[in-house]
């Protein structure tokens, strides 16, 4: 499913895991994955409906919700609820139990026209994740022709500002503290080493 796809119009649902809750198991834990997703992400999900309800935004899918209230202070609740639930269900699809590797080669080759390297894009990625104070993203996006890498703090996603996200790695605590405790640079890397959805990234690319 790529980032254009990830759609619900209300009642918004939460959209099922793209693999089973331990699929991703040692890097990140099946009870991570519990509280994570069936706490966290069901919770952005429900509370985008009750803050919708009644509203002139109930009836507009996730994306049309996300950029018709950023950056607006009197929707500053709704906003950050529907960009938490779509950044989730794209962080999810990411990921994949036999991730990492190589992308495949029209992906691989805009790497390298943007990064020099693939090594250098994921440390990019790993750097921007790191350099990310507090609750936010890392997101490797497409601008205009060009890839890059951008981070984003607590809600905030590329969407807003004209990029298109390819893929993204979720630096909020809630999704690597019960696994890593305070050791954000060991989940990350081992998100980008062993997890990393290059296929995700390519459909994306388009």
């Amino acid at each position: 499913m790529s980032n254009d796809k990830i759609e619900s119009v209300s009642p918004h649902v939460l959209p099922a895991l793209p693999y089973a809750d331990n699929a991703l198991d040692p890097v990140i834990s099946a009870n991570t994955i519990g509280f994570h997703f069936g706490k966290h992400h069901k919770g952005y999900v429900d509370n985008l409906n009750k803050l919708v309800a009644g509203t002139e935004f109930v009836h507009l899918p996730l994306v049309k919700i996300i950029t018709e209230t950023a950056g607006k202070a009197d929707k500053t609740a709704i906003f950050n609820n529907a960009a938490q639930a779509w950044n989730h269900t794209f962080y999810w699809r990411s990921m994949s139990p036999k991730g990492g590797g190589e992308p495949a080669l029209l992906l691989k080759q805009k790497i390298e026209a943007s990064f020099g390297t693939l090594d250098a894009c994921k440390k990019e990625l790993a750097t921007a994740a790191m350099a990310q104070f507090g609750s936010g993203w890392a997101w490797l996006v497409l601008d205009g022709d060009k890839l890059k890498v951008v981070k984003t703090g607590n809600a905030d996603v590329p969407i807003t500002t004209g990029m298109k996200p390819l893929l993204t790695i979720d630096v909020w605590e809630h999704a690597y503290y019960l696994d890593y405790q305070n050791r954000r640079a060991d989940y990350v890397n081992a998100v980008l080493d062993k997890l990393i959805n290059w296929a995700f990234a390519a459909e994306n690319l388009g």
